[in-house]
């Protein structure tokens, strides 16, 4: 029997740009007038969506509009989309921080909501101060907090700050004292948004493990992250939003291989810029992406061939620098290759003449695993940053058939290196070296 703990039913949330409240006094007598006579709110009409490359055509924007979503006990759900899509508006609705202009959200359970760095906690109270304000905050009793404490800071990791003021912690610090008190709660939803991207790799998978641990004693997880592997690895079921649309509900594999592919498009193979040198300094002025024929295009064959090209202006100050290409994934967010500049022999790099440079790189075939990538060039100077570009995106995919042939519907690993083997056969017995 499916038992649904939140239910959403045509969920809006309409903001006005650059205002706080609703704006003026004319307004809120229109709004009101409207609510008298059982009307839509007359904003409400002229509202767009959340668009947020374009400039607008009026104040007042859809953060989310028209969701309709149900959640299940025991599920794992996941929630993935660009930046402005919506994903946390949509758990500030869930979670009641703030209220729905249309719509009606239902949950049963005690939700643990951690939605920002430092939420509920006061700067100069100290780690465990906190802790009892944290867990008052989301609902928990003294007795159960004491009760509970030392759980908590052995989780976090801090016992030796336990008395130091929160001011005095890192970002990373503050989100493993909100991430253990709201773990501790036992809730029965938990709601994490893009936090944890602050704390290391321990902490990730600890906090990872307990999420997954709720998931499966019956509680509910909300989770959104632009971490790709950790959503593929926790959730059993994924959403994909975009401009405050939810476009579609699905399997985790099938939602992220959407959202990638979405990604793919919105990019483009070739980006040209006209811009001042740095500084007078340097300057990118193209990147693009070619087949084994140097077509430009962003749709590639695994086993073939692929250019990496980049067009670069030194000026007449341009001793030292440094060009650098980096291959990212964008699913795993996680960079694949790193190409440094060719020239790093510094005598070299001292003698660059002012005029326009072309670089090309050719990566092999076979090398990297059907996916989208985005491409980052950069010129630097030791450590000072002259130039960064990211604006290229390409798809690799695998029509030849190499991963099915290896048995795999979808490899995980971020290279596919065809490497020589040396084989040997026995009819005997086993080999010796």
């Amino acid at each position: 029997m499916i038992d649904t703990v939140i239910k959403i039913e045509g969920l809006s949330k309409l903001y006005r740009l650059g205002e706080i409240g609703t704006g003026t006094i004319s307004h809120d007598l229109n709004r009101w007038w409207s609510r008298v006579r059982n009307k839509e709110d007359p904003y409400a009409r002229i509202g767009q969506l959340n668009d947020r490359t374009k400039q607008g055509d009026t104040d007042y924007v859809w953060a989310l509009k028209d969701v309709n979503l149900d959640v299940e006990r025991g599920e794992v759900l996941g929630i993935i989309g660009s930046n402005g899509a919506g994903k946390s508006t949509l758990l500030k609705l869930i979670s009641s921080i703030t209220s729905p202009t249309r719509g009606s959200i239902r949950a049963r359970g005690r939700i643990a909501a951690l939605l920002e760095i430092g939420t509920g906690m006061h700067p100069e109270m100290t780690a465990r101060e906190n802790i009892y304000l944290n867990g008052a905050i989301l609902g928990m009793k003294k007795r159960e907090i004491t009760c509970k404490f030392d759980e908590i800071i052995e989780f976090a990791g801090c016992a030796m700050y336990v008395d130091t003021p929160i001011k005095r912690f890192s970002s990373g610090m503050r989100v493993r004292i909100g991430f253990a008190v709201a773990a501790h709660l036992e809730p029965e939803i938990m709601i994490v948004d893009e936090v944890l991207a602050v704390g290391d790799l321990q902490f990730q998978k600890k906090c990872l493990s307990k999420m997954s641990t709720v998931g499966r004693e019956g509680g509910t997880v909300i989770f959104v992250s632009h971490n790709l592997i950790a959503v593929n690895q926790l959730c059993s079921r994924c959403v994909l939003m975009d401009q405050g649309k939810m476009i579609k509900s699905g399997t985790t594999a099938e939602i992220v291989s959407l959202y990638s592919t979405m990604a793919s498009e919105s990019g483009t193979a070739i980006k040209r810029y006209d811009q001042p040198l740095k500084d007078g300094v340097a300057a990118i002025r193209s990147v693009s992406v070619c087949n084994n024929k140097d077509d430009v295009t962003s749709d590639l064959e695994m086993s073939e061939n692929f250019n990496i090209h980049v067009e670069y202006e030194l000026g007449p100050d341009a001793k030292g620098i440094c060009v650098g290409i980096t291959v990212i994934g964008v699913e795993s967010n996680q960079s694949v290759i790193s190409l440094p500049d060719p020239e790093l022999d510094f005598s070299r790099l001292e003698t660059r003449e002012v005029g326009f440079y072309r670089g090309t790189v050719t990566i092999p075939g076979g090398l990297l695993n059907s996916g989208t990538y985005r491409i980052r060039v950069g010129i630097t100077r030791t450590s000072y940053i002259f130039d960064v570009k990211e604006d290229v995106t390409f798809t690799i995919q695998d029509r030849v058939g190499i991963l099915q042939a290896l048995g795999y519907e979808r490899k995980s690993a971020l290279l596919s290196l065809q490497l020589p083997w040396q084989i040997k056969r026995s009819s005997t017995g086993l080999l010796e070296k």
